[in-house]
């Protein structure tokens, strides 16, 4: 496993800001830590990036654990803090091949390694301005280009994409995307668009507890596997008379036709819909599953006691 989690915790006095997580994350995998503001997410970054020691637990990089080899671990890492320390008076050429420097690639390789990060980042026509002058996006780019310039087997990015404007976090998107094809990503965020959009894996923490952790695709079926069935007859029907139908536990209307239909089962609700309008000769319009999206789930989740 490129990181491996056990038991994970960070207490703050009395406050736990992490409290006994434990996950892994494969090699290529691009896995998207999501939770509100507060969650915990930022914590677990910083201890599995060496920043801070955990106070119970264990965690590993490449096979390195973080506290017994912090060191080597930090060699394994590229890591993008959420506030994205630069020199703004600093040229980004001169930057990364300061960041180079401090990272001990060899003078001889420096310039080879500068060149090829700018490019792979699409810093190209900014490289000679100073980091200052920079928009938010390229100054993302440049922080993303630091963590990346020692070549890191882990990438460990803490909402990297917080302030940017559409153009922007369509860039950076892609950009972290194109990055997963070859490194193993872990990133922070509490937009879900985010991770429906780059991840192959999502981690919902809330009050330093992992509430969910699946592929986004998967999380419609964390909250009590509850099926929603969109329905539409071709004449009007009571919603008191829907309810009254077997499997069917919850009715909301969008009109006097058209509702949307809760149970425990599709299929069963599918087939007591087809016998109702069968039996009371009122052909059906529409017939489709529907499924929560990940905002509704991502709500929920985050606001269970």
């Amino acid at each position: 496993m490129a990181v491996s989690v056990r038991n994970l915790s960070k207490n703050y006095n009395h406050q736990k800001a992490v409290d006994n997580i434990s996950f892994e994350v494969k090699k290529g995998e691009i896995l998207g830590f999501l939770g509100p503001n507060g969650a915990g997410k930022s914590t677990t970054m910083k201890m599995l990036t060496c920043y801070i020691p955990p106070s119970k637990g264990t965690a590993s990089v490449s096979g390195l654990d973080i506290v017994q080899h912090a060191l080597e671990v930090r060699r394994k890492i590229g890591y993008l803090p959420e506030n994205n320390p630069l020199y703004y008076d600093m040229y980004v050429k001169e930057f990364l091949d300061f960041a180079a420097r401090i990272n001990n690639i060899t003078s001889v390789a420096i310039d080879k390694r500068v060149k090829e990060v700018i490019d792979l980042v699409g810093l190209n026509i900014e490289q000679h301005k100073k980091i200052g002058q920079l928009s938010k996006g390229y100054k993302q780019r440049v922080g993303i280009a630091q963590a990346l310039i020692h070549n890191p087997e882990v990438l460990i990015l803490d909402e990297p994409t917080s302030g940017l404007d559409p153009n922007q976090l369509s860039d950076i998107r892609n950009l972290i995307k194109e990055l997963g094809k070859e490194k193993t990503i872990l990133f922070s965020t509490h937009i879900m668009q985010e991770v429906q959009a780059v991840c192959n894996r999502v981690i919902i923490i809330n009050k330093g507890k992992i509430v969910a952790d699946d592929q986004p695709d998967n999380l419609q079926n964390v909250l009590n596997n509850e099926a929603l069935v969109e329905v539409e007859f071709l004449r009007e029907v009571a919603k008191e008379t829907l309810q009254n139908i077997s499997n069917i536990q919850q009715v909301n209307a969008l009109s006097a036709t058209h509702f949307i239909l809760h149970g425990k089962d599709s299929l069963q609700i599918r087939k007591a819909i087809f016998d109702f309008a069968v039996s009371n000769n009122n052909p059906l319009l529409t017939v489709k599953q529907e499924t929560k999206s990940l905002e509704a789930i991502f709500h929920q989740l985050t606001q269970q006691k």
